[in-house]
């Protein structure tokens, strides 16, 4: 790895890229450039299927075909989220798609931290579910990209094309910072893109199923998620 790649160390000490606009909004050429500037193994997608990750893998099959991308399987997700993995393989069969799962079966977790943990501690159950195996997948990696929306939340909306991500040590390349919501279904609609069809039923948001809810808020997309509990991220991007 050269001096002048960016990656955590040398975040603060070099010129962050700058990306130009295009059809995509930037998206397509933060991509061209991630991976040019970082080798196959020092770059990773994480994946959770939603509609932005539909559109991702899309615009990442057109400038890498065969990438890397994790989907961290918690053992909870719906059933329609498998589904959908299935025709996502079929439809890019060159994409090297890996299920991350955690150490801990649900049953082992059950044992020492007691029965559904992600209702008495639903941050020890992402934790556990999400943060580790994100982690053990990011090793030896420099970068992972994430599909990220500077609209989605608050605690989103200063995302940058590249950050220092200091959870992970690592940089955390968000090509789709500047798409809304309505630009992210235009192109999946105008691509024919497939993808979960809980969305069609006031799911925006869809994560583990003990833990989704459809959305109460239309001006909250994430507001189906840990509905009551105070909780708004699953902490992979805090």
């Amino acid at each position: 790895m050269s001096e002048s790649k960016l990656t955590f160390k040398t975040f603060d000490l070099l010129t962050l890229p700058q990306i130009s606009d295009d059809e995509t909004k930037g998206a397509l050429n933060a991509l061209r450039y991630s991976y040019t500037h970082y080798d196959e193994n020092e770059i990773v997608y994480a994946c959770s299927f939603g509609i932005e990750g539909m559109v991702m893998i899309d615009l990442i099959s057109k400038v890498k075909p065969d990438a890397k991308v994790v989907f961290l399987d918690t053992g909870l997700h719906f059933k329609e989220t498998y589904e959908l993995i299935d025709r996502v393989k079929e439809r890019y069969p060159s994409l090297v798609i890996k299920l991350k799962k955690p150490t801990l079966t649900l049953e082992d977790q059950a044992k020492q931290h007691g029965e559904e943990l992600w209702k008495s501690a639903p941050n020890k159950c992402c934790e556990i579910r999400k943060i580790l195996p994100l982690r053990e997948a990011l090793s030896g990696a420099t970068a992972w990209i994430s599909g990220l929306r500077r609209e989605q939340s608050e605690t989103r909306k200063h995302t940058q094309f590249f950050n220092k991500d200091t959870k992970f040590e690592s940089i955390k390349i968000c090509p789709l910072i500047h798409w809304t919501w309505k630009d992210v279904w235009r192109y999946a609609h105008k691509h024919d893109l497939p993808y979960n069809v809980l969305h069609d039923n006031g799911y925006p948001s869809i994560g583990c199923a003990p833990c989704t809810s459809p959305a109460f808020n239309a001006e909250d997309m994430r507001s189906g998620r840990w509905t009551g509990t105070g909780k708004t991220e699953c902490g992979l991007h805090q």
